[in-house]
């Protein structure tokens, strides 16, 4: 049996062991279910009791229980009821730190732990976060991370769901709405089940639905994610935060910004990540992007069975360089049977909340592959990968020769994006500084004409292409520059050229 498989069993039966013990009324310990009167103090001497009981489930029953930050503590369970709701306070004041922590739910350094049923936990993100703002702004509460340029506070609002140093976690059922901050957030916590949850988190900035912060041993399955930011984010970030053995499965994502991302916090490893069977659609920025920029290593990744629509680019990945004394590495990623349609335009057009407007003209971008001079990305697979492109690219709006290839920014410290390299010279891949790429059986489609080739290849070593289905209108659909040791079947072979360095390119007649 795989060790993830044994790893949700131990947690199924621990929560299983918890719901069976004494259950909390938390009506019996003065709560008041009306929305208005604030809860915070009855809740907590529930989970207190649930606690000092060793071991319990404290229930919410029918009814809106609004409440400040509560603290879950060793082998207590939060149950709600159907028709039950969390409601997170509006008032700053009732989100003191703990243990550094501040979020409408805390847990530090606890274990065997749970969130479950089918209420509902609301933070009120948006109406707490211009409390906050209006605060700062009349004197009374001075944010000193005050984002001026957006316009938004950044002290203070903190997480809905906040586990530090924590193991045993079950998350299952439960809807997650409207946070200030991240949704729910998992730092140095082990053996996490997060199964058949619902988030809608589209309040206020920085939104994401779930982020693995150094977390070993995590399942997160079978979960309907609708965020203003990243979908499901792995992060390091902090230096000896390690990230090793997380399986995403089976889940529905939209974002303003990624739906399955590694970053952009990136300093310990990311290892053993298994990642499939995902729907992502409406979605701002990449499908699955895969980023080291702050020293990690990323090694075996699997990626399989993506479906995107409507979704603004395919794939990233990126090895940058923006802090630390060394840089990182990616190696061993394979990314198969993957469909991605990309529109024209941004596809969360129609959202309230929409990730930021890039600040230059461009043409569509490709997806981008890519390392840093002297620091390359090594061993990439892909495979049975159809991607539909728009097309209208415009010398007009845009034009990067393919004689300056040498002149695409490599922006080694940069913020890791799809669009961070500015205009790009190709409409279905960009690789550079790459040792190690095998494309099988990629079927790239355009909408529309698009005067630029299909793939650019920038320092290469060792690429393998193999039924590789381009449109058959043009030749010239494969760039190599400083390519070494290429494997190419015929039709590739055809398609490829080396264009002249330096060279003035002089308009058609």
């Amino acid at each position: 049996m795989k060790r993830n498989s044994i790893i949700t069993i131990l947690i199924f039966c621990i929560s299983l062991t918890i719901s069976a013990q004494k259950a909390f009324d938390i009506k019996k310990y003065g709560a008041v279910g009306d929305g208005k009167t604030l809860n915070t103090k009855a809740i907590q001497k529930a989970i207190d009791a649930a606690n000092k009981n060793k071991g319990g489930r404290v229930v919410f029953s029918k009814g809106t229980y609004l409440s400040g930050s509560i603290v879950l503590k060793n082998n207590v369970e939060l149950f709600f009821e159907e028709g039950a709701t969390l409601l997170g306070s509006t008032n700053p004041e009732d989100y003191p730190k703990y243990e550094g922590i501040r979020a409408l739910i805390i847990a530090f350094e606890a274990k065997n732990m749970a969130v479950s049923g089918k209420g509902i936990i609301d933070g009120q993100g948006r109406e707490l976060a211009l409390a906050i703002d209006s605060l700062h702004h009349t004197g009374i509460r001075i944010d000193p991370k005050y984002n001026y340029k957006r316009m938004r506070p950044e002290d203070g609002r903190g997480k809905l769901i906040s586990f530090v140093k924590c193991d045993s976690i079950t998350m299952k059922q439960i809807t997650l709405k409207n946070s200030p901050g991240w949704t729910q957030c998992f730092r140095e916590c082990k053996n996490i089940t997060i199964d058949f949850m619902k988030v809608e988190s589209r309040a206020y900035w920085n939104n994401d639905g779930i982020d693995l912060d150094g977390c070993e041993n995590a399942r997160i399955t079978n979960c309907n994610i609708n965020t203003a930011d990243d979908g499901i984010c792995l992060k390091s970030e902090v230096p000896g935060l390690h990230n090793n053995n997380i399986y995403i499965g089976n889940c529905t994502i939209r974002s303003s910004a990624n739906a399955v991302k590694f970053g952009t916090g990136s300093y310990g490893s990311f290892k053993n990540v298994t990642i499939e069977n995902i729907k992502v659609f409406d979605t701002f920025r990449s499908a699955v992007a895969i980023e080291s920029v702050d020293g990690a290593e990323i090694e075996n990744i699997k990626v399989s069975d993506i479906t995107a629509v409507n979704t603004g680019n395919a794939i990233l990945i990126r090895l940058g360089h923006r802090n630390g004394d060394r840089a990182g590495s990616i190696k061993n990623v394979s990314i198969k049977n993957v469909k991605v349609q990309v529109p024209f335009g941004r596809p969360d057009i129609d959202y309230d909340m929409r990730g930021p407007e890039v600040d230059y003209f461009h043409n569509p971008f490709p997806s981008s592959i890519a390392g840093i001079p002297g620091h390359l990305i090594e061993n990439v697979t892909l495979e049975d990968i159809e991607i539909i492109y728009p097309g209208r690219a415009s010398k007009g709006m845009a034009y990067h020769p393919l004689s300056r290839l040498k002149d695409v920014k490599e922006n080694i410290n940069g913020y890791p994006e799809f669009n961070m390299f500015g205009e790009l010279p190709s409409w279905g891949f960009y690789v550079r500084h790459v040792d190690g790429i095998e494309m099988k059986n990629i079927k790239l489609i355009l909408d529309k004409e698009d005067f630029r080739p299909a793939f650019v290849f920038d320092d290469v070593k060792n690429l393998t292409m193999n039924a590789i289905d381009i449109p058959s209108d043009k030749v010239s659909q494969i760039v190599f520059k400083d390519v070494i040791g290429s494997n190419l079947d015929s039709e590739a072979a055809k398609r490829k050229i080396e264009p002249e360095q330096n060279k003035f390119e002089l308009p058609a007649h």
